[in-house]
């Protein structure tokens, strides 16, 4: 089937698109790809639902923002979609079916004796009505009422992008989104365990926020700001302090799990440098503990556009590390292209996340579908 798979990350700042042919095990080709910016409005909408996300009590009703943000999301994925399957010689008609990831405005792992939350915005019916195609969504909900973290779920598309390029086990696909995220994949049988993952640290969302907070910028773009920094050691030891990284995965992280007050008596530059070190240092952190030795890590998402992240990464880690388009692959459109392969993962009933991926006590299936 052909689908058409949408991404929005936690930086707020696309609608990501990609369509495969799929029948959610292997690939049969790769579509068009491509991107349409949020617009403040969309944006400023989803960072308020966040904020009021953050302090909404459990048990309590959801905020009122929250179907506001969910009808705004899918009419901004419309619009998206509209332009860019014009721009591809596609139309509605052509498209099987719909793989929306929606917003994340929450997200809590696990603790003991409770369960975690997760809330990803979007209209799913409205965006089915106005496309005439069905729409697989709300994917990370099954997982965390079974006790799973909801997240990473890109892992099983992880591997069969690896296998679709030829690429062998021992392997580590790391994505640095807002959370950085690895997915390891092991020689052994195929079944689900043969591949492992868990996010391991803050990917871009904390120097995000931190440039934000000071007025310097959406984002630290290529660096710039790190690449004249010098790394706090102490503030970055306090930082890896935090009791997370004892944790034993799988686990999973909201880019708001980490404050930013430790990096406050720090100068822009110095706090986005220590930022990207924390980031690596994480990463190495999370290889350590998993003991596993991959013979390349590919690196996909936004952080890949940084040098100063690409640097701190090779310089840690003893394998060589990548980027995505070292193999062909799209960057920036893997989770885009991973949620079109989930849709039809779920429209086959085919599990979308394992016990060594969410730590869910077995292989799950997840998500809905809703028609026009």
């Amino acid at each position: 089937m052909r689908v058409l798979g949408f991404m929005t990350g936690t930086s707020l700042d696309a609608v990501d698109m990609a369509v495969l042919e799929t029948d959610g095990e292997a690939i049969s080709a790769f579509g068009p790809a491509g991107e349409r910016k949020l617009t403040d409005a969309t944006r400023d909408l989803m960072l308020e639902a966040t904020k009021q996300a953050l302090a909404w009590p459990r048990g309590a009703p959801e905020p009122a923002i929250f179907a506001e943000a969910a009808r705004a999301g899918a009419e901004e994925h419309f619009a998206a979609a509209q332009e860019f399957l014009a721009a591809n010689g596609l139309k509605w008609p052509d498209i099987d079916l719909i793989g929306m990831h929606g917003q994340t405005v929450l997200h809590e792992r696990p603790r003991e004796g409770r369960v975690g939350r997760t809330v990803q915005l979007g209209d799913a019916a409205l965006l089915a009505a106005k496309a005439g195609v069905p729409v697989a969504h709300d994917f990370r909900i099954a997982d965390v009422a079974a006790g799973g973290e909801g997240a990473p779920l890109a892992p099983i598309y992880h591997l069969a992008r690896a296998r679709a390029s030829g690429l062998e086990a021992p392997l580590a696909v790391l994505n640095i989104g807002g959370v950085a995220n690895v997915t390891f994949w092991s020689a052994k049988d195929f079944g689900g365990d043969e591949i492992a993952a868990f996010d391991t640290g803050p990917g871009n969302g904390m120097i995000d926020l931190m440039v934000q907070a000071r007025g310097a910028g959406r984002f630290d773009d290529k660096g710039r700001y790190a690449s004249v920094g010098q790394v706090n050691a102490g503030v970055l030891a306090g930082l890896l302090g935090h009791p997370y990284f004892a944790a034993p995965p799988p686990k999973s992280l909201d880019r708001f799990d980490f404050s930013l007050e430790p990096l406050e008596k720090l100068e822009l530059e110095d706090a986005a440098a220590t930022l990207v070190a924390f980031m690596a240092e994480a990463v190495r952190v999370g290889f350590e503990m998993m003991g596993q030795s991959p013979r390349e890590v590919v690196v996909t998402g936004g952080g890949r556009h940084n040098p100063e992240i690409m640097k701190a990464l090779a310089e840690r880690l003893p394998m060589p590390v990548n980027a995505a388009e070292t193999h062909g692959w799209r960057g920036d459109s893997i989770e885009a292209e991973a949620f079109a392969y989930l849709a039809a993962r779920t429209a086959r009933g085919l599990p979308i996340s394992f016990p060594k991926t969410t730590g869910v006590p077995r292989p799950m299936t997840g998500g809905k579908i809703v028609k026009p």
